[in-house]
């Protein structure tokens, strides 16, 4: 016969217990946890690393005609005295070259970027009665680190080493145009692509013989570099007239026929003085080589390649547009074998990002289930299986949460999940102990089995909630930790928190739930007499 004593909880955690311990939307609630937890899972981004706050800015103030310490006196001291005034700055550095001054400000980490890029040009405009006469308009270059660093890497190489450079190149740019207009990319760059240019290399013996200068042979060909564009207007009678001018140069022979100057009556041209060819920029001296492995184990000669570099916006999701470059590159591979041109991936932070988030979701998994086989040893696989369904409602919770608040799915966020795994199961196993214990109690048997479940989660409620917040207040003084370590350890204090506070909810809705429908009292009438 049971005893029902009708206790009315005093703490928070009796509360929920009462409130959630024969209440039908309970199972409903444990299920729409798991659910929201896995689909933040799925759509929260991944990456490798947590996104730190890099502010900073470039300028570049141009003086033509100024030396470097004409350049140090009238420009640089004056301004980087009134950058340094900027509050949240950290250093400038400054450097002085024939023409130009280059101002790189760096600000403290954790800095809002708009916030940095306009204090440096508003105090720019505040002072430019500074700069001295010629001075042209000064140039800020924000820094972002978000987009600078790339997150895809591509080498073009051409199976024959013969291949001309150029056509590599334009090959490589027809799929950057392609790939940077997929979604969530941000800026694509190829790095060891040779241009297409008319090649003057002048005999200097005939130029002295000729009497001229290389200042006359380049003004005269840059008079004729550029296209010429149409010219449109209006007559009296208001007809509309259209002038259309073809390009000066379209081959080697037109810029071999370039008039340079008059020589006694006669034209000197450009083949006069110079031989020109047709090819890539021979004043490119910077070139990318790859060696890839044979089938045989070997390594095939260095050749020349072209890396494309794909970096993504902000907040977006590694993987995916990894996948999605992927995938653009698979619609070209046949077309590239035939025209002898292969690619190789040298970078994929995507793949890597996902392969991190997969090995410790992993061992996430492997940690729960130690925990239970440790449980099931030492109270018993009823309460066991009590406890270890906490942890997944636990962190679907800080999934949720963390995925609202912006975050992303990295080593940092995951390895708070792992630091907090022990402390997680505290609040459940602690309520769940303290009811096996009532259960064994002498007289239990004559009690109603809810308000024993009630009561005993009370019992604990305060203490409980106490040391919580204490473990949640060793947490806090993380959060005001600067610089780059701050900004690269901040997933923990802004995850351990949130996991701790709904442990203890999870606790005590569900263990007292799932309690009173697993968990069997004891035959208190076989005691020896």
């Amino acid at each position: 016969m049971s005893v029902s004593h009708n206790i009315e909880p005093k703490d928070i955690a009796g509360k929920l217990a009462k409130t959630f311990i024969r209440n039908p939307l309970t199972l409903i609630l444990g299920l729409f946890l798991l659910v929201i937890g896995y689909l933040a899972l799925e759509l929260m981004p991944r990456e490798e690393n947590p996104q730190m706050v890099v502010s900073g800015s470039t300028v570049i103030i141009a003086l033509p005609g100024a030396t470097s310490h004409e350049i140090e006196n009238v420009i640089i001291k004056p301004l980087e005295r009134k950058l340094k005034e900027i509050k949240g700055i950290e250093h400038v550095h400054s450097i002085a070259m024939d023409n130009v001054a280059v101002f790189n400000a760096a600000f403290y980490i954790g800095e809002e970027k708009s916030d940095s890029n306009l204090k440096i040009y508003d105090k720019l405009m505040q002072n430019m009665d500074l700069l001295p006469k010629g001075a042209l308009q000064p140039i800020i270059k924000p820094l972002d680190i978000d987009i600078d660093i790339p997150i895809v890497s591509v080498a073009f190489y051409a199976n024959d080493p013969a291949m001309d450079p150029t056509l590599l190149s334009d090959r490589v740019k027809e799929i950057q145009q392609r790939i940077n207009a997929l979604p969530n990319v941000a800026i694509t760059n190829l790095k060891g692509d040779m241009r297409h240019q008319y090649n003057v290399t002048v005999d200097m013996q005939r130029l002295s013989g000729y009497n001229l200068s290389l200042g006359q042979i380049v003004q005269s060909v840059q008079s004729l570099a550029y296209n010429v564009p149409e010219i449109k207007g209006k007559t009296l009678s208001n007809e509309i007239v259209m002038i259309g001018i073809k390009n000066a140069i379209e081959d080697v022979e037109d810029v071999k026929n370039i008039i340079v100057s008059q020589n006694m009556g006669a034209s000197v041209y450009l083949r006069d003085i110079a031989t020109v060819t047709q090819g890539q920029e021979i004043q490119n001296f910077k070139s990318a080589l790859i060696s890839t492995k044979k089938s045989d184990g070997t390594f095939s000669p260095l050749t020349r390649q072209v890396t494309l570099t794909v970096s993504k916006l902000q907040g977006a999701n590694s993987v995916i547009i990894a996948d999605d470059v992927k995938e653009e590159l698979i619609k070209y591979k046949e077309e590239l074998k035939k025209e002898g041109i292969n690619y190789v991936i040298t970078r994929n932070d995507g793949e890597r990002a996902n392969e991190a988030v997969n090995e410790l979701v992993f061992h996430l998994l492997l940690s729960i289930l130690i925990i239970a086989i440790l449980l099931a040893v030492v109270l018993g696989w009823r309460e066991s299986l009590i406890v270890t369904f906490t942890v997944p409602a636990i962190l679907a919770i800080t999934l949720f949460v963390a995925y609202l608040t912006g975050q992303t799915i990295n080593r940092i966020t995951l390895f708070a999940f792992l630091l907090s795994l022990g402390l997680l199961v505290d609040a459940a196993i602690i309520v769940i102990e303290n009811i096996h214990r009532h259960f064994h109690a002498p007289g239990a048997a004559d009690e109603d089995i809810d308000q024993l479940m009630i009561q005993a989660t009370d019992e604990i409620g305060a203490p409980t909630n106490i040391a919580t917040l204490a473990i949640i207040l060793t947490m806090v003084p993380m959060a005001f930790v600067g610089q780059m370590m701050g900004q690269f350890m901040k997933p923990i204090p802004a995850n351990v928190p949130v996991a701790l506070i709904a442990s203890l909810f999870v606790a005590y809705i569900f263990t007292p739930y799932m309690a009173v429908r697993l968990l069997k009292k004891p035959d208190h009438n076989s005691e020896v007499h």
